[in-house]
């Protein structure tokens, strides 16, 4: 049976009614990532290359920022399923019943991406980033004196918007689900997001050649995955759509 078309009001209402329920289940997400932060930040002090680090604090707030930016990475990483879900479910009435199902199966999809975006971006791009600029440090024979918040927030700085990236393919899947992407349109912008990931990569690691390579093409590459994808979903479109027109006629 079809549902009847939301006004805008009730559309507003209905987005905040989810925005609500995201915001509860991250604050409760985030409770428990304070007690989850000490452990997890035990753990990092303790392997490289915070092992080499000289522990400070240069003010006093600097302990509870840390636990703060902690919890709040522990609590994103927890509520990325339902978030995913709740964004899922607001759309949900303007597709189709195909759309539906295909939408819902993006979210384990989007889960992984974004674990293994986390997961490149500690082990690769920030180690890479800090054996860099330390050894800048000890080239100018600097005494190495690091107070916990700046180790930490310059690890953060990276660690979120590199995962945020590695979510391109099912963002990109969606988009051509939905028609207003395709694999020839992503063709046509190629050069554009080349040179946009060539960009990110110099922003996000160190300013040398090698690393700037490092992390440009395995950004490249989720730009050409996420056009492969792409064209899979096109090709299904176009044959359903003469399965279509055979039957009914042209649209």
């Amino acid at each position: 049976m079809q549902e009847e078309p939301m006004t805008l009001v009730e559309h507003l209402s209905e987005l905040r009614k989810r925005l609500v329920w995201v915001l509860v289940v991250f604050v409760l997400a985030m409770i428990g990532g304070f007690f989850a932060a000490n452990p997890l930040l035990n753990y990092l002090k303790h392997v490289p290359p915070a092992s080499t680090v000289a522990w400070n604090a240069f003010a006093l707030w600097d302990g509870i920022k840390i636990y703060v930016q902690f919890a709040f990475m522990i609590s994103l990483v927890i509520t990325m399923p339902f978030i995913l879900y709740q964004l899922w479910a607001f759309i949900k009435p303007g597709l189709r019943q195909e759309e539906q199902r295909a939408a819902l199966r993006y979210i384990p999809f989007a889960i992984g991406l974004f674990l293994i975006g986390l997961a490149f971006a500690y082990f690769v791009v920030f180690q890479m980033a800090f054996y860099f600029t330390s050894s800048i440090n000890k080239g100018l024979e600097l005494t190495e004196t690091y107070g916990i918040t700046q180790y930490f927030t310059f690890m953060f700085n990276i660690l979120l918007p590199v995962s945020l990236l590695f979510e391109m393919p099912v963002l990109v899947m969606f988009l051509t689900k939905l028609r207003i992407l395709n694999p020839i349109r992503l063709k046509k912008l190629r050069r554009y997001a080349y040179l946009v990931m060539i960009v990110i990569g110099t922003v996000v690691t160190p300013p040398d050649f090698i690393s700037d390579i490092l992390v440009a093409i395995p950004l490249i590459g989720l730009y050409e995955f996420s056009v492969m994808l792409s064209a899979v979903i096109y090709r299904k479109q176009l044959a359903r759509d003469q399965e279509w027109e055979a039957e009914y006629g042209p649209k």
